[in-house]
């Protein structure tokens, strides 16, 4: 009978459990530096997509043409701080009438803020940028993009589907681009029955800079851009 392999104890480096300890603080103080200056924002809209596309694509001028027309109707608009799309959602409000807002992280490959940010706040931990994207949106606007920008999609997505948050738009801009993952979910998912059908209704497919502003508003004609009393309880719990 072979004796099984004996995993090595872990040694922890001296002082290491006091390091992570006081790194508590440290998020802390990130929630509250950040809360306290987003706080005067709303409504906002977060838009996310990748950091890769350059000023000369398609998809670069239309983020930059959906983030001005959110912003001269009245929403700040939230974007990653950095380049590419990013850049163009901060770079369109920037020029239009409400604020641009650029929630940075710190990054081993440093990332380099875009310089069309009228309120900056940077932050060390995913985490807590993360949570600043959704407490202070009033709609999501996704654009193509890759790992970073699916992880914020599915986690705005799984927020609103569990009402760990309130109800609200999420908009993927490019029908060519998300087609393919919209048909797999509703083949393999639903198929799987590890969705339910009303889950699909959490997404819309737009691709025209009005219809996405029209889409936000049809949306709070009926609900209200404020929060009510047990929503913004909820988000307590983000």
């Amino acid at each position: 009978m072979n004796t099984p392999p004996k995993l090595p104890i872990p040694v922890i480096p001296e002082g290491w459990n006091s390091k992570e300890a006081w790194r508590v603080f440290g998020i802390m103080s990130e929630f509250v530096s950040a809360t306290d200056r987003l706080n005067r924002i709303h409504p906002a809209v977060s838009i996310f997509g990748s950091a890769r596309t350059r000023p000369d694509q398609p998809f670069y001028k239309l983020t930059e043409e959906i983030a001005r027309l959110l912003s001269d109707a009245g929403f700040s608009v939230i974007s990653g701080g950095g380049p590419g799309i990013m850049e163009a959602a901060n770079k369109g409000a920037f020029y239009g009438k409400s604020p641009s807002v650029g929630l940075n992280i710190q990054l081993p490959h440093e990332q380099s803020s875009n310089h069309y940010q009228n309120i900056s706040q940077t932050f060390q931990h995913f985490f807590t940028r993360k949570v600043m994207f959704v407490k202070f949106a009033s709609a999501y606007v996704v654009m193509p993009g890759g790992f970073g920008t699916l992880d914020e999609l599915m986690e705005a997505l799984t927020l609103v589907q569990t009402g760990k948050t309130r109800k609200m738009p999420i908009i993927l801009v490019g029908s060519q681009f998300w087609g393919g993952m919209i048909d797999w979910f509703r083949t393999a998912l639903l198929e799987e029955k590890v969705i339910s059908p009303e889950d699909m209704d959490l997404i819309q497919l737009i691709d025209e800079p009005e219809a996405v502003v029209g889409a936000i508003f049809k949306h709070y004609e009926t609900h209200g851009f404020e929060p009510s009393t047990a929503e913004r309880e909820r988000q307590l719990y983000l």
